[in-house]
């Protein structure tokens, strides 16, 4: 059985998975879409799942219907560090260029006392990005770090969540921490204006904001943890799970609204068998559970 893959971000779409991601293969370098696979029968009808990796950083996105939108409490940090590339700033330019192609900025490209260069961008299919020029002489980050903002209900609550997320996933660390300085309102003096994390091999960035923003988090993004046992997946979904209503499919909702899917290894490896009659009976199964079930999973898979 094949090692976990990093903690994987999910994107929910309308129709237009397939379209997205060979979108973003294009404007990303290093990026490639590895499978493509209908699943029939869902609540949803038909729908493609696709998975891909963008930078280095793996993805996976479904076509299920138009029930979740995508809103900046989730957004992707692309970092263009100058010590690592001459041209940073010049492909920090073009990325942003097609980004924002038939989306919108929600803070302009621009210098800010934080980056040189530096722009928030909602693009056409409503999924942001965060573009920074990075300090070089700052700690070499991935060059797409999954961002978290904690609005509303849950402002306030970014430093323990963090701590929270590090004591669910082995081999976790803190990163930077910065906090409001006095004088910030509505942002509360203490509270986080910018942090980062690790979770494996994941990093994460996470801030609050107390603006009236009305939007949190939703379905739209979930992270999909790749399981390599039952012990490991109950272990998980004991941790995670804080909304009943929420399980369906392996997905949960933790403490904070933010969801997760808690999937075995297995299960993918029978995705993307390319066998038709192996991929049918696996979501039969897997349709009808809450928490997955992985020994149902495998005997699905083999047809027992």
């Amino acid at each position: 059985m094949s090692l976990p893959k990093p903690i994987t971000p999910h994107l929910w779409f309308d129709t237009q998975a397939k379209e997205a991601a060979e979108f973003y293969c294009s404007v990303f370098p290093d990026s490639s879409i590895q499978s493509v696979v209908q699943i029939h029968d869902t609540p949803s009808g038909d729908c493609d799942v696709v998975s891909f990796e963008l930078h280095g950083q793996p993805f996976m996105s479904i076509s299920a219907g138009p029930h979740f939108k995508f809103n900046p409490s989730v957004s992707f940090f692309v970092n263009f560090d100058p010590s690592r590339e001459a041209d940073a700033a010049a492909r920090l330019d073009r990325t942003w260029a097609a980004l924002i192609d038939g989306g919108q900025a929600l803070m302009p490209l621009d210098a800010y006392p934080f980056s040189p260069r530096f722009g928030w961008v909602q693009d056409r299919y409503g999924l942001s990005w965060q573009l920074i020029l990075t300090d070089p002489a700052g700690e070499p980050r991935p060059a797409i770090v999954p961002a978290l903002m904690f609005t509303g209900e849950v402002c306030g609550k970014a430093e323990e969540a963090g701590a929270f997320y590090r004591s669910v996933f082995e081999d976790s660390q803190p990163g930077q921490h910065v906090r409001y300085p006095e004088g910030a309102a509505p942002d509360k003096a203490g509270t986080v204006m910018f942090s980062d994390f690790r979770l494996g091999e994941t990093w994460f960035a996470a801030m609050d904001s107390a603006h009236p923003h009305g939007f949190a988090f939703n379905e739209a993004i979930s992270f999909l943890v790749h399981c390599r046992d039952q012990a490991e997946l109950d272990r998980h979904w004991a941790q995670l799970s804080s909304v009943p209503e929420a399980e369906q499919c392996g997905w949960c909702k933790d403490r904070y609204g933010l969801s997760w899917q808690l999937s075995p290894v297995v299960l993918e490896e029978f995705m993307t068998s390319g066998d038709r009659a192996t991929v049918d009976r696996v979501m039969r199964a897997f349709l009808d559970m809450k928490k997955v079930d992985i020994a149902a999973i495998e005997a699905a898979g083999r047809g027992k």
